[in-house]
């Protein structure tokens, strides 16, 4: 699994501009496959999909993909390596909306828009998304290690790194990203709303908060 390399040193024009190409990053992208190992795999993600809208995806099992699938389980394990790799493969689709919405979407999430605006909207737009499919977040997540070596994840430490420097925020900037993305963890919000009956709204003031206090001046 490979993950983004570290975002370039800013220039004058990057933090003006916000020229810095990012491009749509698949949360487990797997090397090129031959036609007909695609279109298997993607049989495979169907009926995983399946499965786990019906069962849900805590309950998704690399066995019960295989049976229903009709093919050996060995042939699952031999695209997926692991349930958690099938689970991210899942995830693909969902992350890939959310990775168009703040690449190149419409304002405040999209580029179009100032930076310290498109950070506070980017939290917000997160906690909703993965709200939404938060069963399937949480069964992936399950191990964490993976989440913070997956695509996904660099795709947005490096846009948030982005903005940070846009909006002129001093420190390590790297590290203020890491802190923000951690307060988005789907394990964290499911917690807070459905343990501590938290709302949405106040997880989302809470990110807003949390944005002013490490690019307020000084």
């Amino acid at each position: 699994m490979t993950s983004l390399p570290p975002p370039p040193p800013p220039t004058a024009n990057d933090a003006q501009a916000g020229l810095l190409e990012l491009t749509l990053t698949a949360v487990d992208e797997p090397p090129q496959l031959r036609a007909d190992a695609a279109r298997n795999r993607s049989r495979l993600l169907e009926v995983a999909a399946k499965l786990a809208s019906e069962r849900g995806a805590a309950n998704l099992t690399m066995e019960a993909v295989a049976l229903a699938a009709q093919v050996g389980k060995g042939t699952v394990f031999r695209r997926f390596g692991d349930r958690t790799g099938l689970l991210m493969a899942l995830l693909d689709h969902y992350e890939r909306q959310v990775q168009a919405a703040f690449l190149t979407g419409p304002p405040p999430l999209g580029p179009d828009a100032p930076a310290l605006e498109r950070l506070r909207s980017f939290g917000a737009a997160v906690i909703r998304h993965e709200q939404v499919h938060g069963d399937l977040y949480l069964a992936a997540h399950a191990e964490a290690g993976r989440r913070h070596t997956s695509p996904a994840y660099g795709l947005r430490l490096t846009h948030v790194s982005l903005l940070l420097r846009q909006a002129r925020v001093g420190g390590d900037v790297e590290l203020v990203a890491h802190t923000l993305l951690a307060y988005l963890d789907p394990t964290l919000v499911h917690h807070l709303v459905t343990r501590r009956g938290v709302s949405l709204e106040r997880v989302e003031a809470g990110w807003y908060d949390l944005v002013d206090r490490y690019t307020a001046p000084g």
